[in-house]
């Protein structure tokens, strides 16, 4: 899937979970620093691609995106599988930690958690595409749904484009529209 893609589902899987989870009253601060959260971690897993947008927007992000790409094992490999979840959760969690005395005010598991809604949305999409997923490294099997790839989304193509990406843009306004009332209070809380 494309970054836009991957960003359409990273925030329309927090949306479930916002809408659908009792949640802890959170600052406006933290509630924008989840989405963002969330937002990167939808596009996290593609650290291991040295032409992602991540690597082209830094200045010398091209070497360095090579590098990380060798170390990973290259595109959709160690960071597209479980055992990625959790050293990226983990990684993701201890920056928070060294972070949390600076921001006192920001709830850190609140924003862990964007991170890791985003971060999972972008494996489960990707297993849609022709390329699929190796969710079981080190067994280097790579999954996709449905199991014949000729009738997986081409990573860029028209169903993407056309279908997936206004699917879950409508599926995101939806939920919205639906649970106004829950999406009024959540915002409602921010401004007292």
């Amino acid at each position: 899937m494309t970054g836009r893609t991957h960003d359409m589902a990273a925030f329309t899987a927090l949306s479930v979970v916002v809408v659908t989870q009792s949640l802890p009253h959170i600052t406006l601060a933290t509630g924008i620093v989840a989405i963002v959260a969330n937002l990167a971690g939808g596009i996290a897993p593609d650290i291991d691609q040295p032409t992602a947008p991540f690597w082209r927007n830094l200045p010398i992000g091209k070497y360095i995106g090579k590098t990380f790409d060798k170390f990973l094992g290259g595109h959709r490999f160690l960071s597209h599988s479980i055992l990625g979840v959790f050293i990226f959760g983990f990684l993701f969690h201890y920056i928070l930690q060294v972070f949390t005395p600076s921001f006192p005010r920001l709830n850190m598991q609140v924003i862990w958690w964007a991170f890791m809604i985003g971060f999972v949305s972008h494996l489960v999409m990707d297993t849609f595409t022709t390329e699929g997923v190796p969710w079981l490294l080190p067994i280097p099997v790579k999954f996709g749904i449905p199991p014949l790839k000729a009738f997986r989304i081409k990573t860029g193509g028209l169903i993407e484009r056309f279908g997936v990406f206004p699917a879950l843009l409508f599926i995101s306004v939806y939920l919205i529209y639906a649970h106004y009332e829950t999406v009024k209070m959540v915002l409602h809380s921010y401004l007292k």
